[in-house]
């Protein structure tokens, strides 16, 4: 790798022209034209965002985003919104930890900073949920702090700009000294934008649409091997594979037996139909041993759903009952409405192949 490829003045000056250009219109961002004529971006909206799009596509994010602030236009009224509210309007997004924390932070906000948030990265990293990136993109998009933000489009595109040969995770220091380097002390929040659409619209995973890349005349992954192969990986470890079942009780009326996990561990608080005792480390049981009540269940085949860290397959079951059951740690919710649940993908899954029709519209 060769550092002298380009300067942080050509960079900057390079990229921010792009971008000014070709930004995305997102309904969080404020645009160049608007910053321009004095309009900031709003640290609630920037800081909400930022942690919806981790691990998540900005198109899934766009109406989560909007339904959010619809419901809790100010981080006061995230705070002061029930956790169970929180956690269905979450549903579908995944990786709920975030979901928890978002609220946690929320509170946090609120009651030690006044429903402000602080504008330094150390401030930032205080507060639940809030890690490097999202410290770092929130001093720098919210506040303009010259804050180096490294995500996973901006490691492609200093990956490829400098034919990094260190596979990923090891090269992230590295790659974040560069970023520090690179970021402009004038408009660093735009900057880091750049960076970001930059790697979403052009200097993509596969076929990057290099004639049209602002650094098309540096980058050294371009004129000295093949860009796709950037970032270097170190090989994955295959997922782990764990068993389990769930079982999918409807009663005269239609209606789904649900019930609320644990607020702890994966999945906390969010609602799920009975299963058996499963987790990242170990398989829960697969036949009716597992069963949460006496009832006339019937195999009904099998779902699988991938987490982050491993596989899970379950069996599901279903039984049709007569009443409801007395001294139940749940309830029965109408199939009609179970749109409306905290329900995670997995337990969407298993209901949907016992009930076909659950989630269909109509």
């Amino acid at each position: 790798m060769t550092r002298d490829t380009i300067t942080a003045s050509e960079a900057a000056a390079l990229l921010l022209t792009w971008y000014d250009r070709h930004h995305r219109d997102l309904p969080w961002r404020v645009s160049p034209p608007m910053a321009r004529i004095g309009i900031v971006a709003d640290p609630y909206h920037v800081w909400l965002s930022e942690v919806m799009l981790q691990q998540t596509t900005v198109q899934a994010v766009k109406s989560y985003f909007d339904k959010f602030v619809g419901l809790w236009p100010t981080i006061e009224d995230l705070a002061a919104a029930e956790t169970e509210d929180v956690m269905k309007a979450w549903a579908g997004l995944g990786y709920y930890a975030r979901a928890r924390n978002l609220k946690k932070c929320a509170e946090a906000v609120a009651r030690e900073h006044g429903g402000r948030f602080p504008d330094t990265e150390e401030a930032l990293k205080a507060l639940p949920g809030i890690g490097d990136y999202t410290a770092a993109a929130v001093a720098a998009i919210a506040f303009n702090s010259r804050s180096a933000v490294l995500d996973g489009n901006v490691e492609r595109v200093i990956s490829r700009l400098y034919a990094f040969e260190t596979p990923l995770p090891a090269a992230k220091p590295r790659m974040r000294q560069l970023v520090a380097e690179l970021t402009p002390a004038d408009r660093p929040g735009d900057f880091a934008q750049a960076m970001m659409d930059l790697g979403a619209t052009i200097c993509t995973p596969k076929r990057p649409a290099c004639s049209l890349c602002p650094f098309r005349q540096k980058c050294l992954a371009l004129h000295n091997a093949d860009p796709e192969t950037f970032p270097r990986k170190a090989p994955k470890k295959e997922k782990p594979r764990r068993r389990g079942a769930a079982f999918v009780a409807i009663d005269q009326a239609d209606a789904v037996y649900l019930r609320k996990r644990s607020d702890t561990g994966l999945l906390g608080g969010m609602t799920e139909v009975p299963g058996t005792d499963w987790t990242a480390r170990r398989d829960g049981a697969t036949t009716l041993d597992g069963q949460p009540f006496a009832a006339p269940w019937e195999p009904c085949g099998t779902v699988t759903h991938v987490f982050t860290h491993f596989e899970l397959r379950l069996s599901v079951y279903r039984a049709n009952v007569v009443k409801a059951l007395p001294g139940a740690d749940g309830w029965w919710e109408p199939i009609a409405s179970l749109k409306t649940q905290a329900l995670p993908t997995v337990m969407k899954k298993a209901i949907a192949q016992a009930i076909p029709h659950a989630f269909k519209p109509g």
